[in-house]
């Protein structure tokens, strides 16, 4: 079968098991391996870091696109978006 570069299957050629290039959210089996050794409260540590990593990059790239946005706007955005579009009225 043949691949397109951008085809995540052709990634990793000596993977045992072929990506479904819908499913992106796939742990390597190392990473996954790591996180079983780390305890609860590490493992949320890593998840709130990751959160907050996003919710930092996307406030800069909103704070870039929409220079014209107040403090306040950027800040509805970036919940609207980390919450899927919801946010509480």
């Amino acid at each position: 079968m043949k691949t397109r570069p951008h085809d995540p299957a052709s990634i990793s050629p000596g993977r045992r098991y072929r990506l479904d290039p819908r499913n992106v959210e796939i742990v390597d089996k190392d990473v996954a391996r790591i996180l079983r050794t780390k305890t609860g409260a590490e493992r949320l540590r890593i998840a709130f870091g990751m959160y907050e990593s996003a919710r930092n990059m996307l406030t800069s790239l909103l704070t870039t696109d929409h220079p014209d946005w107040n403090e306040d706007e950027v800040r509805a955005e970036v919940n609207k978006r980390l919450s899927h579009g919801y946010t509480a009225r």
